[in-house]
């Protein structure tokens, strides 16, 4: 890889994380949590982040307030939401 290439990659990956940059800590680890794992329920960010439920439901509100994450309903549970990285 070329120093251009390098630092293009760089950029990109910036620019990635630019709608996160703002957000409070607690919803920069749940994002982060969520880049190295495809998709998790509330609890398991909870588990993963060791952040209080409370904290993990706020970090993802302000989270889908940025268009970050998406979330969608569990087939195999209706009653909680799947999480994923959007950016």
């Amino acid at each position: 890889m070329s120093t251009t290439e390098a630092v293009a990659a760089d950029e990109d990956a910036s620019d990635r994380w630019e709608a996160v940059r703002d957000l409070p800590p607690s919803a920069k680890l749940v994002a982060k949590v969520l880049d190295y794992n495809d998709t998790l329920t509330q609890s398991q960010l909870a588990e993963e982040t060791l952040l209080p439920p409370r904290t993990v439901r706020y970090a993802l509100s302000r989270l889908e307030e940025e268009d970050v994450i998406d979330s969608r309903f569990s087939f195999t549970d209706a009653r909680k939401r799947l999480y994923s990285l959007a950016v």
